[in-house]
C-alpha cells in the first residue's frame, strides 16, 4: 500500500487541509479497479471504522499475492468537516462558509456536456476543490463505494435502479436490510455525479460489472469494533465476489430474509406537525400498518392535549428515526418505505 498526502488550500492565509489517499496496485490489469471513501458527511464515523478494519485485511491479501484489482480507499474524505466544532459539538455535514451539503452539488456537465472540475490551484470555494479531487479519485473505477450513516437506522443501501439487481450481491455481503433504488440526480449526491460519469464513459451504456453506491451503515452511534468488524468483512465478501480480491469456495452469501427493496419514490418522509420532545413508538426496522401510531411530540408536558400524535401515512417498513429527540415543526421524523409510492414526502427522498 502506498499512502499519499494532498493539501487543499484554505480560502484565507495560513489555513489548509490534508487529504490522505491511500493506493494498492493489484496483479490483474482485467480485474475491477476500486474506489472507496468514508467520512463525506464528516460527523458519520461508522465508515472510517470500517476502513480501519477493511485495509489490514486489503493488505494482508496483497501480501500473499491475492489483490487482483487496484483500489484507492480514502478513509477521511472530508478533512473540512472533519475540522468543524461548535461549541464542543461536530459539525460536519454542511460546509459552514456557504451553508452547502457536502454530499450535494457536486459539478455538473455544462451547456458542451462536459463535466468541468475544479483544478486545485482554482479561485472557488475549498469544498468546491474537495469535490472536485474526489471525483477525479474516482473516476475509471468501475466500482465506487461511498461508506455514510444515518440518524438511528438499519443498514441498508442506495443503488441505481440501471445496476439492481446486479447490486444486491453488495447488500447480501453486508447483510443490508433494505435497498433503495433510484433512476435521478436531481440532489447530485457523490454518487449520482460518479454514475452519471459512469454513463458518459460508457457510450453503448453497458455498465455490467459496475457498482456505484451510498453505503449506510446503520445510525450515528452505531460505532463500535464488532460492526466495524462485520462491515469490513462484508466489504471483503463483496471485492472477492466481484473478483477484485482472490476468493475462496465459500457461497456467495443470499440477501437476509425480509429484505426490502424499493425505488426511492416509496420513502414516506414523515414530517413534524409540531414542534418539541419526541416519543417514539416504532423503531427502524419494524413493520407498520397505515394509521397506526409511530411517534408523539409533547408540547407542553403533564397538560392535556399537551402531546401530538403522528401517524403512519400508509403501510411500510420503518427505515430511519431522527436521533436526537428534539424537533421543529417541519423536520424529518422518520423515513418509512412504503408499499405504495410516497404520499408523505417533500421535494425529495433525501434529507438537505
Amino acid at each position: 500500500m502506498k499512502t499519499e498526502i494532498e493539501t487543499i488550500a484554505g480560502e484565507t492565509p495560513g489555513i489548509s487541509y490534508e487529504l490522505i489517499v491511500h493506493r494498492f496496485e493489484g496483479t490483474d490489469a482485467s480485474a475491477p479497479r476500486v474506489y472507496i471513501q468514508s467520512g463525506l458527511h464528516a460527523d458519520e464515523r461508522p465508515g472510517v471504522a470500517a476502513m480501519h478494519f477493511l485495509i489490514p485485511m486489503l493488505e494482508k491479501a496483497e501480501a500473499e499475492g491475492r489483490l487482483r484489482g487496484s483500489l484507492t480507499l480514502v478513509p477521511h474524505a472530508n478533512p473540512i468537516g472533519a475540522a468543524q466544532h461548535l461549541y464542543g459539538e461536530h459539525m460536519g455535514r454542511f460546509a459552514t462558509g456557504t451553508r452547502t451539503n457536502f454530499n450535494r452539488d457536486f459539478p455538473a456537465p455544462g451547456e458542451d456536456g462536459i463535466r468541468h472540475l475544479d483544478q486545485a490551484s482554482a479561485p472557488v470555494f475549498a469544498e468546491r476543490r474537495l469535490k472536485s479531487r474526489l471525483l477525479e479519485l474516482a473516476d475509471g473505477c468501475p466500482i465506487v463505494l461511498d461508506l455514510h450513516c444515518d440518524d438511528e437506522s438499519v443498514q441498508y443501501i442506495y443503488a441505481p435502479e440501471a445496476l439492481w439487481p446486479e447490486m444486491s450481491d453488495l447488500a447480501a455481503c453486508l447483510d443490508a436490510e433494505a435497498a433503495l433504488l433510484w433512476d435521478s440526480g436531481a440532489d447530485r449526491a457523490f454518487e449520482e455525479a460518479v454514475f452519471e460519469e459512469m454513463l458518459a464513459r460508457a457510450p453503448d451504456g453497458d455498465l455490467t460489472g459496475h457498482c456505484v453506491t451510498t453505503v449506510e451503515l446503520r445510525g450515528q452511534n452505531d460505532v463500535d469494533a464488532a460492526f466495524a468488524r462485520k462491515d469490513a468483512e462484508g466489504l471483503y465478501r463483496f471485492l472477492q465476489g466481484r473478483g477484485v480480491v482472490a476468493g475462496d469456495e465459500s457461497p456467495a452469501p443470499a440477501l437476509r430474509a425480509g429484505f426490502v427493496g424499493k425505488p426511492i419514490r416509496h420513502v414516506d418522509m414523515v414530517l413534524a406537525p409540531v414542534g418539541g420532545t419526541i416519543l417514539f413508538h416504532v423503531n427502524p426496522g419494524e413493520r407498520v400498518e397505515a394509521g397506526q401510531l409511530v411517534a408523539e411530540i409533547i408540547t407542553n408536558p403533564g397538560c392535556k392535549d399537551g402531546s401530538v400524535e403522528v401517524h403512519a401515512p400508509q403501510a411500510g417498513y420503518v427505515l430511519t428515526r431522527r436521533i436526537r429527540r428534539f424537533i421543529r415543526m417541519g423536520d424529518n421524523l422518520l423515513k418509512i418505505i412504503s408499499d405504495t409510492a410516497a404520499v408523505a414526502s417533500r421535494k425529495g427522498a433525501l434529507e438537505d
